[in-house]
Protein backbone atom coordinates (compact mmCIF):
# COMPACT_ATOMS: atom_id res chain seq x y z
CA UNK A 1 0.00 0.00 0.00
CA UNK A 2 1.39 3.27 -0.80
CA UNK A 3 2.02 5.85 2.03
CA UNK A 4 3.42 9.72 1.45
CA UNK A 5 6.39 11.13 2.76
CA UNK A 6 5.02 14.55 1.56
CA UNK A 7 2.01 14.72 -0.42
CA UNK A 8 2.18 14.48 -3.95
CA UNK A 9 4.84 11.81 -3.49
CA UNK A 10 4.21 8.22 -3.53
CA UNK A 11 5.85 5.63 -1.45
CA UNK A 12 6.07 1.85 -1.13
CA UNK A 13 8.19 -0.17 1.54
CA UNK A 14 10.00 -3.59 0.98
CA UNK A 15 11.72 -4.96 3.55
CA UNK A 16 12.86 -8.75 2.46
CA UNK A 17 13.61 -10.18 -0.50
CA UNK A 18 10.83 -12.15 -2.34
CA UNK A 19 13.59 -14.67 -3.06
CA UNK A 20 16.75 -14.44 -1.16
CA UNK A 21 19.78 -16.09 -3.71
CA UNK A 22 22.56 -13.70 -3.85
CA UNK A 23 22.96 -12.76 -7.29
CA UNK A 24 26.58 -11.07 -8.09
CA UNK A 25 24.81 -8.83 -10.31
CA UNK A 26 20.90 -9.31 -10.62
CA UNK A 27 19.22 -7.87 -14.10
CA UNK A 28 17.03 -8.13 -16.79
CA UNK A 29 13.68 -9.42 -15.35
CA UNK A 30 11.38 -10.68 -17.83
CA UNK A 31 7.59 -11.77 -17.10
CA UNK A 32 6.38 -15.25 -19.57
CA UNK A 33 2.50 -14.46 -19.17
CA UNK A 34 2.33 -18.16 -20.88
CA UNK A 35 3.81 -20.01 -17.82
CA UNK A 36 3.07 -17.21 -15.39
CA UNK A 37 7.22 -17.50 -14.69
CA UNK A 38 9.84 -14.64 -14.13
CA UNK A 39 13.31 -15.15 -15.74
CA UNK A 40 16.21 -12.78 -14.99
CA UNK A 41 19.91 -13.04 -15.74
CA UNK A 42 22.80 -12.77 -12.91
CA UNK A 43 25.33 -11.20 -15.48
CA UNK A 44 28.70 -11.95 -13.42
CA UNK A 45 27.90 -15.82 -12.69
CA UNK A 46 26.69 -16.16 -16.33
CA UNK A 47 23.46 -17.64 -15.06
CA UNK A 48 19.71 -17.52 -15.85
CA UNK A 49 17.37 -18.32 -12.99
CA UNK A 50 13.58 -19.17 -13.50
CA UNK A 51 10.45 -18.56 -11.11
CA UNK A 52 7.39 -19.95 -10.98
CA UNK A 53 5.19 -17.04 -9.93
CA UNK A 54 2.22 -19.69 -8.82
CA UNK A 55 4.88 -22.38 -7.06
CA UNK A 56 6.66 -19.80 -5.29
CA UNK A 57 10.47 -18.89 -4.14
CA UNK A 58 11.21 -22.84 -3.70
CA UNK A 59 10.85 -23.65 -7.41
CA UNK A 60 13.95 -21.26 -8.57
CA UNK A 61 15.61 -23.25 -11.45
CA UNK A 62 18.73 -22.25 -12.89
CA UNK A 63 20.65 -22.42 -15.99
CA UNK A 64 24.84 -21.97 -15.82
CA UNK A 65 26.18 -20.74 -19.16
CA UNK A 66 30.06 -20.50 -20.71
CA UNK A 67 28.94 -16.63 -21.54
CA UNK A 68 27.20 -13.89 -19.56
CA UNK A 69 23.79 -13.20 -20.92
CA UNK A 70 22.90 -9.89 -20.03
CA UNK A 71 19.61 -9.62 -21.35
CA UNK A 72 16.63 -11.49 -22.79
CA UNK A 73 13.88 -11.71 -24.68
CA UNK A 74 11.19 -13.65 -26.64
CA UNK A 75 11.51 -14.55 -30.15
CA UNK A 76 8.50 -13.92 -32.43
CA UNK A 77 7.55 -17.95 -33.98
CA UNK A 78 9.56 -19.78 -31.21
CA UNK A 79 8.60 -21.32 -27.77
CA UNK A 80 10.31 -18.93 -24.63
CA UNK A 81 11.04 -22.67 -23.11
CA UNK A 82 12.83 -23.44 -25.93
CA UNK A 83 14.82 -20.99 -27.43
CA UNK A 84 15.55 -17.46 -26.14
CA UNK A 85 16.98 -13.85 -27.62
CA UNK A 86 20.30 -13.16 -25.66
CA UNK A 87 22.81 -10.56 -25.80
CA UNK A 88 26.35 -11.86 -24.85
CA UNK A 89 30.05 -11.33 -25.35
CA UNK A 90 29.78 -10.75 -28.81
CA UNK A 91 26.41 -9.70 -30.07
CA UNK A 92 22.86 -11.08 -30.33
CA UNK A 93 22.11 -15.27 -29.92
CA UNK A 94 19.87 -17.38 -30.36
CA UNK A 95 20.05 -19.53 -26.39
CA UNK A 96 18.79 -23.03 -26.66
CA UNK A 97 17.39 -23.24 -23.43
CA UNK A 98 17.59 -26.67 -22.75
CA UNK A 99 21.45 -27.70 -23.10
CA UNK A 100 22.32 -23.60 -22.50
CA UNK A 101 24.20 -23.87 -26.03
CA UNK A 102 24.29 -20.69 -28.42
CA UNK A 103 24.57 -19.53 -31.80
CA UNK A 104 24.98 -15.98 -32.91
CA UNK A 105 22.66 -14.13 -35.27
CA UNK A 106 24.77 -11.15 -35.37
CA UNK A 107 27.67 -9.81 -33.91
CA UNK A 108 29.16 -6.30 -32.78
CA UNK A 109 31.94 -7.16 -35.00
CA UNK A 110 32.88 -8.54 -38.05
CA UNK A 111 34.78 -11.91 -38.15
CA UNK A 112 37.75 -12.94 -35.70
CA UNK A 113 39.38 -9.67 -36.16
CA UNK A 114 36.37 -7.68 -35.85
CA UNK A 115 36.33 -9.63 -32.32
CA UNK A 116 39.74 -9.51 -31.11
CA UNK A 117 39.28 -5.31 -31.43
CA UNK A 118 36.57 -4.84 -29.41
CA UNK A 119 37.49 -7.72 -27.13
CA UNK A 120 37.61 -5.04 -24.19
CA UNK A 121 33.65 -4.74 -25.19
CA UNK A 122 30.18 -7.07 -23.86
CA UNK A 123 26.73 -6.52 -24.19
CA UNK A 124 24.58 -5.06 -21.50
CA UNK A 125 21.27 -3.89 -21.39
CA UNK A 126 18.47 -3.71 -24.53
CA UNK A 127 14.84 -4.29 -25.68
CA UNK A 128 12.70 -5.02 -28.66
CA UNK A 129 10.88 -2.13 -30.13
CA UNK A 130 7.54 -2.03 -31.94
CA UNK A 131 9.03 -2.89 -35.14
CA UNK A 132 10.60 -6.40 -33.61
CA UNK A 133 14.18 -5.19 -33.88
CA UNK A 134 16.49 -5.33 -31.09
CA UNK A 135 18.49 -2.29 -29.52
CA UNK A 136 21.37 -3.18 -27.39
CA UNK A 137 24.06 -1.31 -26.05
CA UNK A 138 27.78 -2.42 -25.26
CA UNK A 139 30.16 -1.16 -22.46
CA UNK A 140 33.74 -1.70 -20.81
CA UNK A 141 34.16 -5.84 -20.05
CA UNK A 142 34.44 -6.88 -16.37
CA UNK A 143 37.90 -7.03 -14.95
CA UNK A 144 39.32 -4.83 -17.70
CA UNK A 145 39.97 -1.73 -15.37
CA UNK A 146 37.58 1.02 -14.78
CA UNK A 147 34.95 1.84 -16.95
CA UNK A 148 35.81 3.76 -20.30
CA UNK A 149 33.84 5.58 -22.47
CA UNK A 150 34.47 3.26 -25.74
CA UNK A 151 30.62 1.56 -25.54
CA UNK A 152 28.01 1.92 -28.52
CA UNK A 153 24.16 1.43 -29.00
CA UNK A 154 23.24 -1.07 -31.88
CA UNK A 155 19.84 -1.82 -33.57
CA UNK A 156 19.83 -5.37 -34.87
CA UNK A 157 16.73 -6.12 -37.67
CA UNK A 158 15.84 -9.67 -38.02
CA UNK A 159 19.12 -11.45 -37.19
CA UNK A 160 20.98 -10.16 -40.00
CA UNK A 161 22.21 -6.77 -40.22
CA UNK A 162 23.34 -3.85 -37.13
CA UNK A 163 23.21 -0.73 -37.14
CA UNK A 164 25.20 2.18 -34.54
CA UNK A 165 23.15 4.78 -33.44
CA UNK A 166 25.39 6.19 -30.96
CA UNK A 167 29.21 6.04 -29.35
CA UNK A 168 31.33 6.88 -26.95
CA UNK A 169 29.01 5.49 -24.68
CA UNK A 170 30.58 4.30 -20.80
CA UNK A 171 27.91 2.33 -19.25
CA UNK A 172 23.99 2.37 -22.13
CA UNK A 173 21.35 0.94 -20.49
CA UNK A 174 18.10 0.47 -20.34
CA UNK A 175 15.45 1.34 -23.21
CA UNK A 176 11.67 1.65 -23.58
CA UNK A 177 8.84 3.44 -25.29
CA UNK A 178 5.89 5.58 -23.75
CA UNK A 179 2.10 3.57 -24.41
CA UNK A 180 1.71 5.35 -27.78
CA UNK A 181 5.47 3.78 -29.26
CA UNK A 182 5.65 8.21 -30.01
CA UNK A 183 8.56 8.29 -27.63
CA UNK A 184 11.87 6.40 -26.77
CA UNK A 185 13.75 6.43 -23.82
CA UNK A 186 17.32 5.13 -23.07
CA UNK A 187 19.44 5.55 -19.91
CA UNK A 188 22.95 5.85 -20.17
CA UNK A 189 23.71 5.61 -16.38
CA UNK A 190 27.25 6.96 -16.00
CA UNK A 191 25.82 10.01 -16.88
CA UNK A 192 23.06 9.93 -14.52
CA UNK A 193 21.03 10.86 -17.58
CA UNK A 194 17.76 9.51 -18.65
CA UNK A 195 17.21 10.38 -22.73
CA UNK A 196 14.05 10.68 -25.07
CA UNK A 197 13.43 10.44 -29.02
CA UNK A 198 10.56 10.86 -30.93
CA UNK A 199 9.74 7.75 -32.87
CA UNK A 200 8.26 7.09 -36.14
CA UNK A 201 5.74 4.51 -35.83
CA UNK A 202 5.78 4.13 -39.25
CA UNK A 203 9.67 3.95 -40.16
CA UNK A 204 11.19 3.71 -36.49
CA UNK A 205 13.09 6.70 -37.08
CA UNK A 206 14.40 8.86 -34.28
CA UNK A 207 14.21 12.26 -34.15
CA UNK A 208 14.17 15.58 -31.39
CA UNK A 209 16.73 13.98 -28.67
CA UNK A 210 16.74 15.23 -25.72
CA UNK A 211 17.40 14.73 -22.00
CA UNK A 212 14.06 13.83 -20.58
CA UNK A 213 15.78 13.09 -17.12
CA UNK A 214 18.66 13.94 -15.14
CA UNK A 215 19.62 12.04 -11.90
CA UNK A 216 20.92 14.30 -9.31
CA UNK A 217 21.46 11.56 -6.47
CA UNK A 218 24.85 9.57 -5.36
CA UNK A 219 23.55 6.65 -7.30
CA UNK A 220 23.39 5.84 -10.95
CA UNK A 221 20.07 5.41 -12.69
CA UNK A 222 19.89 1.54 -14.14
CA UNK A 223 17.09 -0.32 -15.82
CA UNK A 224 13.39 0.53 -16.08
CA UNK A 225 9.96 -0.31 -17.37
CA UNK A 226 6.64 2.11 -18.69
CA UNK A 227 3.33 1.89 -17.32
CA UNK A 228 0.15 1.75 -18.74
CA UNK A 229 0.27 5.86 -18.07
CA UNK A 230 3.71 5.91 -19.14
CA UNK A 231 5.19 6.90 -16.05
CA UNK A 232 8.78 5.07 -15.62
CA UNK A 233 9.59 2.98 -12.99
CA UNK A 234 13.30 3.22 -12.65
CA UNK A 235 16.13 1.23 -10.48
CA UNK A 236 19.04 3.46 -9.13
CA UNK A 237 22.11 1.78 -8.37
CA UNK A 238 23.48 2.58 -5.15
CA UNK A 239 20.46 4.19 -3.77
CA UNK A 240 17.98 1.54 -2.05
CA UNK A 241 15.04 2.76 -4.02
CA UNK A 242 13.11 2.42 -7.66
CA UNK A 243 12.07 5.53 -8.85
CA UNK A 244 8.55 6.43 -10.14
CA UNK A 245 8.85 8.86 -12.75
CA UNK A 246 5.73 10.76 -14.56
CA UNK A 247 5.76 11.56 -18.26
CA UNK A 248 7.25 14.52 -17.72
CA UNK A 249 10.27 13.31 -15.70
CA UNK A 250 9.32 14.34 -12.54
CA UNK A 251 9.85 12.45 -9.53
CA UNK A 252 6.12 11.44 -8.29
CA UNK A 253 6.83 7.87 -6.24
CA UNK A 254 9.38 5.65 -5.13
CA UNK A 255 10.05 2.34 -3.69
CA UNK A 256 12.24 2.02 -1.23
CA UNK A 257 14.66 -1.53 -0.55
CA UNK A 258 16.27 -3.33 2.04
CA UNK A 259 19.66 -3.47 -0.24
CA UNK A 260 21.91 -0.50 -1.99
CA UNK A 261 22.36 -1.37 -5.54
CA UNK A 262 18.74 -2.12 -7.15
CA UNK A 263 19.43 -2.85 -10.92
CA UNK A 264 16.12 -3.30 -12.69
CA UNK A 265 12.56 -4.10 -12.52
CA UNK A 266 9.72 -5.81 -13.97
CA UNK A 267 5.70 -5.71 -14.10
CA UNK A 268 3.72 -8.56 -13.07
CA UNK A 269 -0.04 -7.51 -13.16
CA UNK A 270 0.34 -4.96 -10.59
CA UNK A 271 3.53 -6.09 -8.58
CA UNK A 272 6.78 -4.57 -9.64
CA UNK A 273 9.60 -7.62 -9.56
CA UNK A 274 13.20 -6.16 -8.84
CA UNK A 275 16.40 -7.57 -9.46
CA UNK A 276 19.74 -5.84 -7.19
CA UNK A 277 23.42 -6.86 -6.93
CA UNK A 278 25.57 -7.69 -4.16
CA UNK A 279 26.86 -5.38 -1.38
CA UNK A 280 29.85 -6.86 -0.46
CA UNK A 281 31.12 -3.14 1.11
CA UNK A 282 27.73 -2.74 2.73
CA UNK A 283 26.41 -4.04 6.33
CA UNK A 284 23.64 -5.19 7.81
CA UNK A 285 20.53 -5.65 5.75
CA UNK A 286 22.25 -4.14 2.79
CA UNK A 287 24.62 -6.74 2.77
CA UNK A 288 22.22 -9.73 3.62
CA UNK A 289 20.09 -9.18 0.97
CA UNK A 290 22.21 -8.09 -1.88
CA UNK A 291 21.57 -9.75 -5.13
CA UNK A 292 17.94 -10.85 -3.97
CA UNK A 293 14.90 -10.72 -6.23
CA UNK A 294 11.89 -8.22 -4.83
CA UNK A 295 8.53 -7.97 -5.24
CA UNK A 296 5.83 -5.34 -4.05
CA UNK A 297 2.34 -4.15 -5.25
CA UNK A 298 2.07 -0.77 -6.77
CA UNK A 299 -1.36 -0.86 -8.15
CA UNK A 300 -0.55 -0.35 -11.35
CA UNK A 301 0.13 -2.69 -14.66
CA UNK A 302 3.00 -2.00 -17.16
CA UNK A 303 3.59 -2.73 -21.18
CA UNK A 304 4.27 -6.26 -22.06
CA UNK A 305 7.51 -6.78 -24.15
CA UNK A 306 7.56 -7.10 -27.63
CA UNK A 307 8.71 -10.19 -29.87
CA UNK A 308 12.01 -9.93 -32.02
CA UNK A 309 11.27 -11.11 -35.56
CA UNK A 310 13.91 -13.07 -36.93
CA UNK A 311 14.22 -13.81 -40.29
CA UNK A 312 13.42 -17.40 -41.37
Amino acid sequence: MASSAQTDLQEWQVTEPYVDLHCQLGEGPYFEKATNTLRFVDIKQKRIHTVSLREGPDSLKTLQLDVAATVTADVEGYNPQDKLLVGIKYGLALLDRKTGKYEYLTKFADGDEGERADERIRSNDGEVDPHGRFWLGTMTDFDLGPFKPEGSLFRFDQGKTRAVTRTGLTIPNSIGWSPDDKTMYFTHSSARQVFAWDYDTASGGLSNERVWYRHEGPGEPDGFRVDRDGNVWHAVYGESRVLKLSPEGKLIGQVKLPTKNITCCEFVGTELFITSAEDDEGEGESKRYGGGLFRVDVGTTGLAHREFKLAK
